[in-house]
């Protein structure tokens, strides 16, 4: 719980009281790998904090998973989309190791900002870090080719290519398992 007032720390000055209220709704989650954290179709009810692990965001094929976004630890993770507007996901969201989250409830979070000025400021953190990764994700792919996204990913998150399966890593970058070998042989 200390990375997430830590986290927060740096955009908010959290009071001893803002911060019993906001950890007193946040609950300890832990999952082992691939497991299904949301499916298409239920409704995202959390927002969460990955302390430990990885979670995989994927539109599940008859033939194949398209996967679009990864999550590691000290960052937050949700189906954002659905959890804001309280509707069904369009997609799954699951672990890729075992996985430790700290948890906060939508009900919970609502209540905090009612009760809590500094609980405005955090969620809006929250929402613009989602925001943001989500956004330099749609560029990468409306704007570079396969191999400048994956040489991206090498210079800026070496973890994603050490830690995540190549099936995943090449669907990420949006292309083949045999054309993301042939990128790294070119590379090499």
């Amino acid at each position: 719980m200390e990375l997430i007032r830590q986290n927060f720390q740096q955009v908010v000055n959290l009071s001893e009281n803002d911060w019993q209220l906001f950890a007193s709704k946040l609950e300890r989650f832990e999952c082992p790998k691939r497991s299904i954290l949301l499916k298409t179709g239920q409704t995202e009810k959390y927002l969460s904090f990955i302390e430990k692990g990885i979670v995989r965001f994927y539109l599940p094929r008859s033939d194949y998973e398209l996967t679009f976004a990864f999550v590691f630890e000290n960052a937050f993770v949700s189906a954002y989309d659905s959890f804001l507007t309280q509707t069904p996901s369009t997609y799954n969201v699951e672990t890729l190791a075992d996985t430790q989250l700290w948890r906060i409830h939508y009900n919970h979070l609502q209540e905090i900002y009612n009760k809590s000025e500094a609980g405005n400021t955090i969620g809006r953190f929250a929402g613009e870090e989602l925001f943001l990764k989500k956004s330099k994700r749609e560029l990468s792919l409306l704007t570079e080719t396969a191999e400048q996204r994956y040489l991206k990913l090498l210079n800026e998150q070496p973890h994603l290519v050490q830690r995540i399966p190549l099936k995943y890593l090449s669907s990420y970058i949006g292309i083949t398992p045999q054309a993301l070998s042939r990128i790294r042989k070119r590379i090499s």
